[in-house]
C-alpha cells in the first residue's frame, strides 16, 4: 500500500483545521505552531449536564387514538398538540472539549516547516528547522493504552530550559460557573512530574460533578514525552472527593505505562495499522499529485488524487472516532463549547451515513461501537415504545447524546418523536456485518433479539386499517420533511413502511434460530406473517416517482435534503434495478426530482448512495462534484455540514468511502456485482479487501474502463454458489470453496443508464 496521509506547509490557525488523531475514546486536535503549540484534548464521554440525563419520553400513549383521529381527519395541528405533554424542545447534553495542552518556546525564525498525519499509524508529526537545528513533535492517541502521547525532540538539551506546559487553556464558549483547578508544575521550565486539571461543572442537583485531565511529563536529555488521560466522574456517584479519586487513578495508570515513545507507538500501531489497511483504494493518480499538500489537492477539486485521499481520510476518521461509541456529528473532535446540534448522534441520516462504509470497508470497530450504543440504551428505547405508543418492543430516538436514549425532542416543525423507523435502520448495519462475516452466532446473540422487539412493536402499533384492509401507519413521519402544504406528522411515510417490512421479514426469517432459545412466544411468527401481508404497497405519484407517503392526500415536496423514502433502495436492497425494475425506475425518478434544500453535505452523499444502487453513475458524479467543488473540506480533510467550510461535521468524510465502495461493488446474498456504478471520475484503479453482504471478500479488483479490462480475486469464508456480474458483462455462477481464492477476468463495455432508469 502506498503512503497514506496528508501534509501541509503551515500551522492551523483555527481548531477546525487542526490535524486529528483518535482511538475511539480520546481525541487530539494538533495545531502545529512551532513555538506555541496547542493540542486540544477531547473524550467521547464529555458532555455538559443540562438537566436532560433523567428525562423520559412524554407519557402520551393514552391519547394515541385521538392523535390518529386528528391526523386522518387532516387536523395536523391538533394532532401535534395531543402528541405532546407541552414541554419545549429539549436537546441532550452537549459534547465539549476537555482542555488544551499548550507547549510554548521562545519564538524564532524557522524554515522547512511541515505538518503531516500518517493515516497508517495515526501519528501527527510537525517538523521545522531554526538556528538551533532540526525540531520534531509527534502526537498520537494510543489504541493499545488509551492515552494521548506527545513527544518533542529538540536539537539540544538546553532547549528545555524555557519550555512551558499549560493545561488551563480554556476554549470559546465555556459555561459561566465552570470550576477549574490546575495542579503540578508551577514555575518556569519543564521538569518530569505530574500536571493536570480538575474541572467542576456548574452546580446542578443530581448531575455529574465534572472530569479530570492528568499529564505525566517525562523529560530527558533527548526529548520530552507527555502522556495525557481524561476521566469523567460517574453521574451516579455524588461523593465530594470523586475528582480527587479520579486524579489518583489516572496518576497510577499513567505511572504504569512505559515512558519510551517507541514502545508506546509500536503497541498502538500493532492495532491501528492492520485495521486501517484492511481495505485500500488506489485510483489512476499521478504520483506527484498523490504526494501533493492538502492545499494543492483542494486547488484541484476534480482530481482523482483528491478523491483517493478523501477515501483514506474518511476511513481514518471513522476508525479514529469509533470505540466506546460510534462517531458523533463531529467524530470525536470539538474545539469549542458551542457544538452545533450538541454534537450528539443524529440517527435519522447522519450516523447512518457515517457508517455507510463500516461493513463493506471492513471496520468492525465502528460496527461494535454502534452495537454498544444500541444495547446501552435499550431500556430507554423500550420506554419510548411504551410511553409514546403504548406498545411493547423498542423505538429509537432521532437524536441522542450517547447516554440518554429517550425521545425528548418534541417540536412542531420536526416531531421527531413520531418517527418509528430508526431502530430498524440502525440494525441494518449489524445485520450486514453478520452477513458479510458469516457470523451467525453474533447475529443470533446480538441482533435477532432486537429484531423480535421491533416486530413486537409493529404488531402493537399497526392496529388501524384502511378500507382495503391494509395497515395504516399513523402517526407517521418522514425525516425531516412534510407533505407539501401540510404538517410533518402524517400517514404512511414510505420509510416507515419499508422499515416495518424489513424488520418483520427479518424476524420471521430468523425465527427458527430464536425459537430454540424460547425468545419467541407461541403464535408470534404467524401473526407477523399476517401483518406483513397487510402492509401498504408503495405508491407511485403523478410524476411517476416513488412517493414519500403512500397516502393519496400527501403531495411530495421535492426540495429537501433527506431522501428517507428511498430507504428501500439504500441501505436495503428491497428495490433494485434487477429484481423490481418498475419500482427502481420510480425511485430513480424521485431521486432525479429531488432538490438539495440547504445544501447539506449529507444530502449529497445520501443521494449519491441511492444513485449508485440505481445504477446511475452520472448522478453519482454530479453529487461528488457538488461536495468536492463547493469547499466542504477543511485543511485536515474533515468535512463541513454546509458549503464554504461552515460547521465542522464528519458526515460527508466518514460516508464518502462507503459511497465509493458502493460504486465498485454491490451485493446481496448469492449475488455480487462488480463496477455497478463507477463514475467518470474513477475510470481506473485498484481496490483490495472490501467485504460484501454476500459473504464474499474482494481480495483484489483491478479495473480500467478505458481498455475494458477488469480482473478480480474473490474469496468466501464458507462454501457457496454465487452469481457474479461485472459492468454489464454476462453473469457467471461461481462455486466458492471456503477460503479458496477465485480469479476472474472480463473484457467489458461501459454501462450507461437509460432515461427510464434501467441499466443498459
Amino acid at each position: 500500500m502506498t503512503w497514506s496521509g496528508i501534509h501541509g506547509t503551515a500551522p492551523a490557525t483555527r481548531w477546525q483545521d487542526a490535524y486529528l488523531s483518535g482511538n475511539g475514546r480520546h481525541g487530539a486536535l494538533v495545531f502545529g505552531d512551532p513555538y506555541d503549540e496547542t493540542v486540544i484534548v477531547t473524550h467521547h464521554c464529555l458532555t455538559l449536564p443540562n438537566g436532560s440525563r433523567t428525562l423520559r419520553a412524554p407519557d402520551v400513549a393514552h391519547r394515541l387514538e385521538q392523535v390518529r383521529d386528528h391526523v386522518l381527519a387532516g387536523r395536523g395541528d391538533e394532532a401535534l398538540d395531543a402528541f405532546s405533554d407541552g414541554r419545549p424542545t429539549q436537546w441532550g447534553e452537549s459534547f465539549h472539549p476537555a482542555f488544551a495542552l499548550r507547549l510554548r518556546l521562545d519564538p524564532a525564525d524557522y524554515r522547512d516547516y511541515r505538518r503531516e498525519t500518517d493515516y497508517r499509524t495515526g501519528v501527527v508529526t510537525v517538523g521545522w528547522v531554526d538556528a538551533q537545528g532540526a525540531w520534531q513533535r509527534d502526537c498520537f492517541v494510543s489504541r493499545a493504552d488509551d492515552v494521548i502521547v506527545c513527544r518533542l525532540v529538540a536539537p539540544t538539551s538546553q532547549s528545555w530550559a524555557k519550555l512551558s506546559l499549560d493545561h488551563d487553556v480554556w476554549l470559546p464558549g465555556a459555561p459561566v460557573g465552570l470550576g477549574v483547578g490546575a495542579f503540578g508544575g508551577a514555575g518556569p521550565g519543564l521538569a518530569s512530574g505530574i500536571r493536570g486539571v480538575l474541572v467542576s461543572y456548574p452546580v446542578r442537583d443530581g448531575e455529574c460533578p465534572g472530569y479530570v485531565g492528568v499529564t505525566r511529563v517525562v523529560v530527558t536529555a533527548a526529548q520530552v514525552v507527555l502522556l495525557t488521560r481524561v476521566a469523567r466522574c460517574d453521574p451516579d456517584d455524588q461523593r465530594p472527593d470523586q475528582l480527587d479519586r479520579l486524579v489518583a487513578e489516572c496518576e497510577r495508570a499513567l505511572a504504569e505505562l512505559p515512558d519510551d515513545f517507541s514502545v508506546l507507538l509500536d503497541r498502538h500501531v500493532a492495532l491501528h495499522r492492520p485495521a486501517f489497511e484492511r481495505v485500500s483504494l488506489e485510483l489512476d493518480v499521478d504520483p506527484a499529485d498523490r504526494a501533493a499538500s492538502v492545499a494543492e489537492l483542494l486547488a484541484k477539486p476534480h482530481s482523482p488524487a483528491l478523491l483517493e485521499k478523501l477515501f483514506h481520510a474518511g476511513r481514518y476518521h471513522l476508525l479514529s472516532a469509533s470505540g466506546i461509541r460510534p462517531p458523533r456529528l463531529v467524530g470525536v473532535w470539538q474545539g469549542d463549547w458551542n457544538a452545533a446540534w450538541a454534537a450528539g448522534f443524529t440517527l435519522n441520516a447522519n450516523l447512518n451515513l457515517q457508517l455507510a462504509g463500516a461493513v463493506n470497508g471492513d471496520l468492525p470497530e465502528a460496527v461494535f461501537a454502534l452495537d454498544r450504543l444500541i444495547h446501552d440504551q435499550l431500556d430507554d428505547w423500550r420506554a419510548n415504545a411504551r410511553l409514546l405508543f403504548g406498545a411493547r418492543g423498542i423505538v429509537s430516538p432521532t437524536h441522542t447524546d450517547g447516554q440518554n436514549g429517550a425521545s425528548i425532542q418534541l417540536s412542531r416543525a420536526w416531531p421527531l418523536h413520531a418517527w418509528t423507523a430508526g431502530a430498524d435502520w440502525l440494525l441494518v448495519t449489524l445485520l450486514n456485518y453478520a452477513a458479510a462475516t458469516s457470523d451467525s452466532e453474533y447475529q443470533r446473540r446480538r441482533v435477532i433479539p432486537l429484531l423480535v422487539e421491533i416486530a413486537r412493536f409493529y404488531e402493537d402499533f399497526l392496529t388501524r386499517r384502511d378500507a382495503d384492509g391494509q395497515a395504516v401507519f399513523v402517526p407517521s413521519y418522514s425525516p425531516e420533511n412534510a407533505p407539501l402544504g401540510g404538517v410533518p406528522i402524517a400517514v404512511n411515510a414510505t420509510m416507515d413502511i419499508a422499515a416495518a417490512r424489513h424488520a418483520l421479514s427479518a424476524a420471521v426469517e430468523a425465527s427458527s434460530a430464536v425459537e430454540a432459545s424460547s425468545e419467541i412466544e407461541a403464535g408470534e411468527v404467524s401473526r407477523w406473517r399476517a401483518l406483513l401481508g397487510a402492509l401498504p404497497r408503495y405508491r407511485i405519484n403523478a410524476e411517476q416517482a416513488l412517493a414519500e407517503w403512500a397516502w393519496p392526500e400527501a403531495i411530495d415536496d421535492y426540495d429537501h435534503r433527506h431522501v428517507s423514502h428511498l430507504y428501500p433502495v439504500w441501505p436495503l436492497h428491497e428495490i433494485s434495478v434487477h429484481a423490481t425494475p418498475e419500482l427502481a425506475a420510480a425511485a430513480l425518478r424521485a431521486l432525479r426530482l429531488r432538490g438539495h434544500e440547504n445544501d447539506s453535505a449529507h444530502g449529497y452523499l445520501h443521494q449519491a448512495l441511492v444513485a449508485a444502487r440505481l445504477r446511475d453513475p452520472g448522478l453519482v458524479d454530479d453529487m461528488l462534484t457538488e461536495v468536492l467543488s463547493r469547499d466542504f473540506c477543511f485543511d485536515n480533510l474533515m468535512t463541513s455540514h454546509y458549503p464554504s467550510r461552515d460547521v465542522f461535521n464528519s458526515d460527508a468524510s466518514c460516508a464518502l468511502p462507503g459511497l465509493l465502495l458502493e460504486t465498485l461493488v454491490d451485493a446481496e446474498p448469492g449475488r455480487v456485482e462488480l463496477l455497478p456504478a463507477v463514475p467518470d471520475s474513477m475510470p481506473a484503479g485498484r481496490l483490495r479487501g472490501a467485504r460484501t453482504v454476500a459473504g464474499i471478500r474482494v481480495a483484489d479488483l483491478r479495473w480500467d474502463l478505458r481498455t475494458g479490462v477488469v480482473e478480480a480475486v474473490l474469496e468466501s469464508e464458507v462454501a457457496q454458489s454465487v452469481l457474479v456480474l461485472c459492468a454489464g458483462a454476462g453473469p457467471r455462477t461461481v462455486e466458492f470453496a471456503a477460503g479458496r481464492p477465485e480469479q476472474l477476468s472480463w473484457c467489458v463495455r461501459r454501462v450507461g443508464v437509460n432515461p427510464d432508469g434501467h441499466a443498459g
